[in-house]
């Protein structure tokens, strides 16, 4: 069956096409950009100016020289030991609070979700932040990174949500057959809410991997810094000095063709992780969203 539309929501809709593709090729257009930038030679680099449509005259030495850099392999086994134990960490940790905050059985629930939403608004700051995580001697190791983000409070409301929203007689029919906690969260709770699970696991996956800040802040060894805070110093500091190949006559001429080398080999693994979550991402935000 067709659907008539009146002539205002024909322009409506026109208008939201049109306004959705300026918005992608806002995006794609740089993005395009700056691939096609890394893959063209140093010296046309050097010389162009505005957008690269192509590469031009195509090359691998800027990726060359990003690969025998060992300060960026360095930066990316940081970064994947970040991302993989910390989203390990974040996952356990939600999940079990979710469980616990959207049971009706235990007490002062409300209370606690109460605080818990209370820190979405209020937070201590930098200073004492950096305060509590020197008393508890996690500066300058690589935990200062993953532990003090060891919940976020929007993911954890979110699976919460989600949680709340199974229907009660599954854990109760499950308790009648004598399984406890730990069996209804495993075999129950976790399989029903595996949307939403997916959806916060790429928010924290993605959060680690693109943060430097706290990498700033705590850590004093170069050989611990992950990859977002060496791609940092490449591009706001620029200094490409860490790259061990070629004469700096060289260095100097494929500066530029470096930094688009290095942003493309950054931002690769969440462009290739994304789609295979991306179908989760609505029905799991929803999800989460639509009952308090």
């Amino acid at each position: 069956m067709k659907v008539k539309y009146t002539v205002g929501e024909q322009i409506f809709h026109a208008f939201v096409v049109l306004v959705t593709i300026l918005l992608s090729l806002a995006v794609i257009i740089p993005l395009m950009s700056i691939v096609f930038a890394s893959f063209s030679d140093p010296f046309e680099v050097m010389k162009h100016s505005g957008i690269y449509w192509h590469p031009i005259k195509f090359s691998l030495y800027s990726y060359q020289m990003v690969f025998q850099d060992k300060s960026i392999i360095t930066g990316y086994l940081n970064t994947i030991f970040v991302v993989v134990v910390g989203t390990s960490i974040n996952l356990v940790l939600t999940i079990i609070s979710a469980y616990v905050l959207s049971r009706k059985g235990p007490m002062f629930v409300k209370f606690f979700t109460l605080m818990i939403v209370f820190t979405m608004y209020f937070q201590g700051g930098t200073i004492p932040t950096y305060i509590i995580v020197d008393k508890l001697g996690l500066v300058g190791s690589r935990w200062a990174l993953i532990l003090p983000s060891a919940v976020n409070t929007f993911n954890l409301v979110v699976l919460r949500t989600a949680m709340a929203a199974v229907p009660e007689s599954l854990p109760e029919s499950a308790m009648i057959d004598g399984a406890g906690h730990t069996t209804i969260l495993t075999y129950i709770m976790v399989p029903v809410t595996k949307a939403s699970i997916a959806v916060i696991t790429l928010y924290y996956a993605v959060s680690h991997w693109n943060s430097w800040f706290p990498a700033m802040i705590y850590l004093r060894k170069k050989s611990m810094y992950p990859l977002q805070l060496i791609l940092r110093t490449i591009l706001v500091q620029d200094d490409t000095s860490t790259m061990s190949s070629g004469s700096m006559e060289a260095l100097a001429l494929s500066s530029d063709s470096v930094k688009y080398a290095t942003i493309v080999v950054a931002t690769l693994p969440i462009l290739l992780i994304y789609p295979l979550l991306q179908k989760y991402f609505v029905k799991g935000v929803m999800v989460g969203a639509v009952k308090g």
